[in-house]
């Protein structure tokens, strides 16, 4: 993993972190292309408002935190990251899961165009 890999890909998560962990749905859908698509631990969705629609639903006190495992660049404007997120609850335990990520320069702008998580087994 380079540097810059690993730079690009903590500028767009630390912000989607930011906003999940204050609960702000619509914040957490900028950090995603108007394209993205979106497979939480529900059945996939496509598009920011389906982003916000899934965060939004999610409890108030859900906070994330994150480990980048291995980063590639794909081409000049998409780098995919492969990470280890914890998800934790003010009621239940924390969840543990694999987030695979491709983010894609739009403009100026690195956005999540794709996101996929899968729970450890």
């Amino acid at each position: 993993m380079t540097g810059a890999e690993a730079e690009i890909l903590r500028t767009v998560l630390d912000g989607w972190r930011s906003a999940v962990d204050a609960h702000e749905p619509e914040r957490v859908a900028s950090y995603f292309t108007e394209d993205a698509i979106f497979q939480g631990l529900r059945p996939y969705t496509v598009g920011r408002d389906a982003v916000a629609d899934y965060y939004a639903s999610q409890p108030i006190g859900l906070t994330a935190a994150y480990d980048i495992r291995e980063s590639r660049r794909l081409a000049d404007d998409l780098v995919l990251g492969y990470l280890s997120v914890e998800f934790a609850f003010t009621d239940r335990p924390t969840l543990a899961v694999h987030l695979g990520v491709i983010v894609r320069r739009v403009g100026a702008t690195w956005l999540i165009s794709h996101y996929q998580v899968s729970r450890l087994g």
